[in-house]
């Protein structure tokens, strides 16, 4: 099955999406700059990143992630070689969240300050927001298309009846649709992609660019026991895979990557682009040896019999 590009045909995507979240985190100005250089020397050019990151980092205020992908683009003078993402709707402060027009209309034009830049290429709804007609969501965006600032829309987080719903609204009213969903869906986390958004990514034909696809860390094999997380800053969210079934998952990858001589986290990426819905998943790396096996994800291939094993640890 061919893979399903975000929107427009001229918005191509590499098999991998590097992940801003560590911007301006867990990586300084140095290494964020060093790392997008190494990422797009390697042949890809598919960067996500968000408004909010790095606002839950304590002392942060948002917007560190964009600011750092925005230094990179000016000194590297790449802005057209690039396929850049981000993210509105999660709360910047006081008054700063959601996803009406008018908050929309202030958002886009901090992150194109932040970015450097004049346009997005895929903008998208962070998460839902009830409290505002998805109509006035989708007409902000039409305005935002029109004045060349934003190329295509997609959402994150999203349930699968309220995508469908939002699907629905801009087919009947002619307004742009969501052309991608950004959802949680890795080898551990399967059931609400699989059985509640996929069937609608894959008859409205969406593009697909999953999230934690490495479940925080859990699917690299590094936390395998309580002890492995004591002072990590993660503890909290890697501590929910330590399962019977997380155990299986890791003894599955392990497995498989004995077999192709691979690693537990390049095995779990190739696992998720072998899935014919995806489109490329979204990982972090922190160094040049993380990334180089995200990059090794990409090249495996895995076999029929691999993906089997696999899924069969994750049911």
């Amino acid at each position: 099955m061919k893979k399903r590009r975000l929107g427009q045909s001229d918005i191509h995507t590499a098999p991998l999406v590097v992940g801003g979240n560590v911007f301006g985190w867990t990586l300084d100005e140095a290494a964020s700059l060093r790392l997008l250089d190494e990422f797009v020397a390697a042949g890809f050019d598919f960067i996500d990143t968000a408004d909010i990151y790095s606002r839950f980092v304590p002392g942060h205020t948002g917007g560190e992630s964009e600011t750092l992908i925005g230094k990179w683009l000016h000194a590297r003078c790449n802005r057209n070689r690039v396929i850049l993402a981000t993210k509105v709707g999660h709360s910047m402060g006081p008054g700063k969240d959601g996803l009406s027009r008018a908050y929309i209309f202030k958002a886009i034009e901090d992150s194109l300050r932040r970015l450097q830049t004049d346009y997005i290429d895929l903008y998208q709804s962070h998460q839902d927001d009830p409290g505002t007609p998805l109509e006035e969501t989708l007409q902000a965006y039409a305005e935002l298309i029109r004045q060349g600032k934003v190329r295509v829309i997609g959402a994150s987080n999203y349930k699968g009846a309220r995508l469908k719903e939002a699907l629905d609204l801009a087919e009947q009213h002619g307004l742009p649709r969501y052309e991608s969903l950004q959802p949680l869906y890795n080898l551990y986390d399967r059931s609400d992609y699989e059985q509640n958004l996929e069937p609608v990514c894959e008859q409205r034909k969406l593009g697909v660019i999953p999230y934690f696809s490495l479940a925080s860390g859990f699917l690299t094999g590094k936390y395998r026991s309580r002890q492995d997380l004591e002072g990590k800053s993660r503890a909290g969210i890697v501590g929910r895979y330590l399962t019977p079934r997380g155990e299986r998952v890791l003894r599955a990858l392990d497995e498989v990557a004995a077999s192709y001589r691979s690693t537990p986290a390049a095995v779990a990426l190739a696992w998720l682009i072998a899935r014919p819905s995806v489109t490329a998943p979204i990982a972090s790396a922190t160094n040049s040896e993380q990334l180089k096996t995200l990059i090794q994800g990409v090249d495996l291939k895995l076999d029929a019999a691999s993906i089997e094993a696999l899924d069969c640890a994750s049911s």
